[in-house]
């Protein structure tokens, strides 16, 4: 069984949809899967919708309901003022599924392009969990090790038995009025020198064409980790053909009439948005280095 958990509350609970109808499209045949939704307050009808997804695909969709009362000391961290109450739910996951010993967990604004079974069973070399590098390089500076809390391998067994939950709580209360990047700070802090680094493919941070944290034209997960999401309309996803793919998959699908105001106008307000935010691009030595992964170098190898 392949346990994957998602932390949302109504505003994400579509876009958690759609994650989850990406990972059962690309599924193996012989894959089972269990999704554990945190349910952060999720609306009967939404979870409905979201229980149709298994027409894609045959899977167990589990809504754990939560308590937030069992997050009050994570309420009032100073951090983005968009970062949701759910994205902690994290941090107390070996307590919230107390009969799950190992999960992948993702963030709702992630897409999966391939089967997951490799990634559920990597080896974490007796570590607590494995994620990918960040793709900031100011914390990178601080920490080498510094990993994007988007996608994790969690081994919930060690962090019972090793009290890791207690160790974040702790942290936390320590330095609630130094803390920039939420949950993903403290587990990077607590965790540190306790973290498996796993290959970029399956965290590829994904923002505009330039930045990205891997060039790679086949990327076997994509984390949409600019403010703007694929969603918000004119937005400069560069992956965003990826999150449409798997929408039309879902009960959220586009009819005919709003595939042209997504499809071809948001392009254009797209491009246009991104020459007012970046009018100088072409002079950014990082535009030529996007330029050469994506399109010339596999036309090299070819």
């Amino acid at each position: 069984m392949i346990n994957i958990c998602i932390s949302s509350d109504e505003n994400y609970a579509k876009y958690a949809g759609v994650l989850i109808a990406s990972i059962l499209y690309n599924a193996a045949p012989e894959d089972e899967l269990c999704f554990y939704i945190l349910d952060g307050g999720i609306n009967n009808s939404t979870k409905e919708e979201i229980l149709k997804l298994k027409n894609i695909k045959d899977c167990i969709i589990n809504f754990v309901e939560i308590d937030d009362t069992l997050f009050e000391d994570y309420r009032n961290i100073n951090t983005h003022s968009y970062l949701p109450l759910a994205a902690f739910y994290r941090l107390k996951l070996s307590l919230l599924l107390p009969k799950v010993d190992r999960v992948i967990y993702m963030d709702c604004d992630v897409i999966v392009n391939v089967k997951l079974g490799t990634l559920f069973d990597v080896d974490l070399d007796g570590n607590i969990l494995g994620g990918v590098l960040d793709i900031n390089k100011r914390m990178l500076k601080k920490n080498s090790y510094y990993i994007n809390s988007g996608v994790l391998v969690i081994d919930l067994d060690a962090i019972r038995k090793q009290h890791i939950e207690e160790e974040f709580l702790y942290w936390t209360k320590e330095h609630l009025n130094t803390i920039q990047m939420g949950d993903q700070e403290i587990i990077n802090e607590v965790l540190k020198g306790r973290i498996k680094i796993l290959d970029e493919k399956w965290n590829v941070q994904s923002s505009n064409f330039t930045n990205r944290s891997s060039y790679t034209n086949t990327p076997y997960i994509i984390h949409f980790v600019s403010k703007r999401k694929p969603w918000h309309f004119g937005s400069f996803s560069y992956h965003r053909k990826y999150y449409f793919k798997y929408l039309q998959l879902t009960p959220w699908a586009l009819t005919d009439d709003e595939k042209w105001y997504w499809y071809v106008w948001n392009q254009i307000v797209s491009l246009y948005r991104y020459f007012l935010y970046r009018p100088l691009f072409i002079f950014r030595p990082r535009f030529y280095k996007a330029l050469f992964y994506t399109y010339i170098k596999p036309l090299l190898k070819g």
